[in-house]
């Protein structure tokens, strides 16, 4: 499908579809950012460090695997998050993407932990089952950057599991990632998070899954401030690596791009990060900026303000290419610093 006729189709369904060149060599690298409602300047130009040229992407950038984005507002109303969720879903499949990339509490944002917990549901429950179907639907890939699940230990513990939920376009469960790291923590200006008053760590990280796109390795938000965890997903042979996100207004500008683009050059990964936006409700709110890193450290999409969606082509040909140029695995010292996850002294 070419450009004008993919912005046809999108105009027609009223969104507004832009086209942003990446300037390096070779001269053309796409991105396309689709956000709905957005005041968008006339010309979008990401500016970036050119590639070397001995790495220049030697296919076409449309035969490319094309990946999706959102980028959502949760409240308390699964519904109508579902409704958000599914018409971006939709859309991404009309546009040709094979894998479609939900945010960190895709499925509600609730005002109180008392609320947080009332809303969950096993991964059996009626939420899920919608997802399912609307994977088989689309015919495409879902990750579903952070459901609250009840899960089989609910009776006895009465907390969730922030769990990451990989879909293949079949509808079936490849993969779960259960959020070892969890966010407890006190900014100023910012409201306290305490996710362990409702929410339990998981226990082990998820090898990285085979998807249309590459091998994904499958994260949530704060774990991303854990290099230790995007380095072990890259030596288990991740080529993406995903960051469904909910992250504050003050930490959001100050930190959330650094980090993305951090966690890419140093496991010479793609990082796919979809982001919730805006006011969730009188409490809450959240950073936005949705985007895809590529391994050289690039930020190839984003969105901009409010909900919608943007779309990257995945290169795996270039991410190999940069791994054997710029070997950076082979030079580690794991006899100097093997162990680094004990706390400061």
């Amino acid at each position: 499908m070419t450009f004008e006729l993919q912005k046809r189709l999108a105009e027609e369904r009223g969104f507004r579809l832009m086209l942003g060149f990446i300037i390096r060599p070779p001269h053309q690298f796409l991105s396309l950012l689709l956000c709905p409602g957005l005041r968008i300047p006339p010309l979008s130009v990401l500016s970036a460090q050119p590639r070397p040229r001995t790495m220049a992407v030697s296919s076409s950038s449309w035969e490319l695997p094309l990946v999706a984005v959102c980028q959502v507002t949760s409240t308390p109303d699964k519904q109508q998050n579902f409704k958000t969720c599914a018409e971006l879903v939709r859309e991404a499949a009309r546009l040709g993407a094979c894998l479609a990339f939900l945010p960190e509490a895709f499925d509600f944002i609730a005002r109180d932990p008392a609320e947080t917990l009332r809303l969950s549901e096993p991964l059996d429950g009626n939420l899920l089952g919608e997802y399912t179907q609307l994977a088989r639907e689309c015919g495409l890939w879902l990750s579903l950057g952070g459901f609250h699940e009840r899960g089989q230990d609910w009776e006895q513990t009465q907390k969730i599991y922030n769990c990451h939920v990989l879909l293949n376009s079949k509808g079936s469960v490849v993969a779960t990632y259960r959020k070892t790291h969890l966010c407890d923590v006190e900014i100023p200006g910012q409201e306290p998070m305490r996710e362990s008053n409702s929410t339990l760590p998981g226990p082990s990280l998820e090898s990285p899954v085979s998807t249309p796109a590459g091998k994904v390795g499958l994260a949530i938000c704060y774990d991303m401030r854990f290099p230790e965890l995007s380095l072990a997903l890259a030596q288990a042979g991740a080529e993406i690596l995903t960051y469904p996100s909910a992250f504050g207004s003050i930490t959001g500008p100050a930190h959330w791009e650094v980090l993305l683009r951090a966690r890419a050059i140093e496991t010479q990964c793609y990082v796919v990060a979809a982001a919730q936006y805006g006011c969730h409700h009188e409490k809450r709110a959240s950073y936005g900026h949705s985007m895809v890193v590529d391994p050289w450290g690039t930020v190839v999409a984003r969105c901009s303000e409010g909900p919608g969606l943007c779309l990257a082509r995945i290169d795996l040909n270039y991410l190999r290419q940069l791994r054997q140029h710029l070997p950076v695995f082979q030079h580690r010292r794991p006899d100097l610093y093997g162990n680094l996850g004990h706390p400061l002294s």
